[in-house]
């Protein structure tokens, strides 16, 4: 792997690989909290209307210009980041990176277009709601946020869509889309030298003279409030909830490591985890329970979620409550550890040999860390976790007492 910085400031990171495929993104450490005074939701508004021309290509231009050679290209937002990824043949490479660049720096936002795609991002508000577990989770965060810019809501709302214009767009475009904000990140069966000047010499013609310093995001840690319990009928035919609370943020070193490992072992994507294998598994209660960890530059949020038939809701929250108040008051076994980080370990390794899942993770270290941590280094800090700092870990974020909850009946 090789990493850098172009001369406009632009990061970026190159990874050989063993396949066919190439895959590159485009990271943007912009997001919904920086949305300051436009309108809910322009973050991931413009993300949407970016592809609908550029000075140079047309909206059909740019859809078919990958897909054409079978590729894809697709983009999401987050509170932090907008991504512009793309999947290609290998020797396609050169195409997608530059079309992920002409993107980000000439995009037109025609007005046409922006009332077409105003439709489109309108529907995906209402449509949100159809999902009361994604409902449910949004409504969480933005409680336990409140008054934070990470309480916004990614989508926005219908309201503030509706009034949002073109020039608007662009405005929070310029802002959004400097070369010192961004990364771009490659993998693909290439030289590494060969992709590091790919992206030198598209960072030289994208981002012609000298730099200029984009403003620092500012920071500020969310205040504690008091744990909030609340209950909605929504009178869907299944109940959802969430609990949950802070967490460590992205720069909280080995503590971000230990939640990770934590909400792995509670509730991770493996029906063993302590949380899959009471509800599920031993009592079906559940479908599906799922302990989140969700890590953002100033603050973390940790969550519990679960959808469950009415009479399953309090024997639910109960058994719940028991497994984290255990986790608090017991340090794990030694053996019970050692499974616990090969699990996760075992997950991370996998994981990682999907290139989109390489070139988009990144281009998030890139843009928090400026530096992408190796493999080696990765595993060290979670065989370095101890099940003492585990416990404590637990005490800070899952203290049932602690833990705030939103239910949806």
């Amino acid at each position: 792997m090789k990493c850098g910085r172009t001369k406009s400031g632009l990061r970026y990171g190159v990874l050989r690989s063993g396949s066919a495929v190439g895959w590159c993104a485009l990271t943007c450490g912009t997001g919904t909290r920086d949305e300051g005074t436009f309108p809910a939701g322009i973050a991931h508004f413009t993300e949407h209307t970016l592809f609908k021309g550029t000075r140079r290509k047309s909206a059909s231009a740019i859809n078919s210009c990958l897909e054409r050679l079978g590729g894809e290209l697709n983009a999401f937002t987050t509170k932090e980041e907008i991504v512009l990824h793309a999947t290609v043949l290998k020797e396609d490479l050169r195409k997608a990176a530059s079309l992920l660049l002409e993107l980000a720096t000439e995009a037109v936002f025609p007005d046409a277009a922006v009332e077409t795609e105003r439709g489109v991002v309108i529907d995906e508000i209402v449509s949100a709601k159809d999902s009361p577990a994604d409902d449910v989770y949004d409504h969480f965060e933005e409680e336990l946020f409140r008054d934070h810019p990470l309480g916004r809501s990614i989508l926005g709302t219908a309201a503030a869509i509706r009034k949002t214009t073109p020039q608007q767009l662009r405005s929070f475009y310029a802002q959004a889309f400097r070369p010192d904000r961004m990364a771009l990140t490659l993998v693909a069966d290439l030289e590494e030298e060969k992709m590091e000047a790919l992206v030198r010499t598209l960072s030289d013609r994208f981002f012609p003279g000298n730099p200029v310093a984009a403003a620092e995001r500012m920071l500020s840690t969310p205040a504690l409030s008091d744990p909030f319990r609340k209950t909605v009928d929504k009178r869907n035919h299944e109940v959802n909830a969430v609990l949950g609370g802070f967490a460590p943020g992205l720069y909280d070193g080995e503590k971000r490591i230990e939640t990770i490992l934590l909400c792995n072992l509670l509730g991770g994507p493996a029906s063993n985890s302590l949380l899959n294998s009471l509800l599920r598994e031993r009592y079906g209660w559940v479908y599906g329970v799922e302990c989140g960890y969700t890590q953002y530059a100033d603050s973390g949020i940790a969550t519990v979620s679960f959808g469950c038939e009415r009479p399953n809701l309090d024997r639910c929250l109960r058994k719940i409550d028991e497994v984290l108040l255990r986790c608090c008051e017991t340090a794990l076994t030694e053996a019970r550890l050692k499974a616990a980080k090969k699990q996760l370990l075992g997950q991370l390794l996998i994981s990682a040999a999907s290139g989109e899942a390489q070139a988009l993770s990144m281009g998030k270290s890139l843009v928090v860390f400026g530096v992408v941590e190796s493999q080696a280094r990765t595993r060290e800090r979670i065989e370095a976790v101890t099940a003492q700092a585990l416990q404590e870990r637990a005490r800070e974020v899952f203290d049932p007492s602690r833990l705030s909850r939103l239910i949806f009946l």
